[in-house]
């Protein structure tokens, strides 16, 4: 009696151990999962609101800083364009008293929407008239941005400078 007794409480505990493994594989483990994959999209969803909001908040801004960006860019006339670009340049070198080598201009057609005047101009001149012509290019309302900087020695003691400045300029077409 005490053999069959042991045999029929050994199928109970294998039948509960057997349910107890097919409930965790069958409700328990894909309800964490499920739950897991809920906690993560709501926060994610809260990110995103709080990010909506923040935008919102700035909408005015960042309308402004696009209607500012918008119309200091380049004229949709190449001719005028490139004028304008050679314009702020001598202005620049007037203002920092530097001397212009050359610039070369040159049109990229990268989109439908926009043109790119890429600009590369060569210069001259002490350190202090360098810094405050780059200082006058960031500085320019122009839409113009600066690609790439080379400064080399043209002495020994370094108190004149060359200056390779690569520029970019945008130019929007009328839609």
């Amino acid at each position: 009696m005490k053999i069959k007794n042991r045999q029929q409480l050994l199928v109970i505990v294998a039948g509960l151990t057997l349910a107890l493994l097919l409930g965790d594989k069958l409700v328990v483990s894909p309800l964490a999962r499920s739950w897991s994959v809920r906690s993560n999209r709501i926060a994610q969803l809260r990110k995103d609101i709080a990010q909506g909001a923040l935008l919102r908040d700035r909408e005015q801004i960042i309308r402004n800083r696009w209607e500012s960006m918008r119309t200091n860019t380049l004229p949709e006339n190449v001719s005028l364009a490139e004028n304008e670009v050679l314009q702020a340049f001598e202005h620049w070198s007037q203002i920092s008293q530097i001397s212009i080598a050359n610039i070369k201009p040159q049109w990229k057609q990268t989109d439908d929407n926009y043109l790119t005047l890429e600009c590369r101009a060569d210069a001259f001149g002490s350190m202090d008239a360098l810094t405050r012509f780059l200082y006058n290019v960031e500085r320019d309302p122009l839409a113009l941005r600066v690609e790439a900087i080379e400064i080399a020695s043209r002495d020994n003691d370094g108190n004149q400078l060359t200056l390779g400045l690569q520029v970019s300029g945008v130019t929007l077409k009328s839609q």
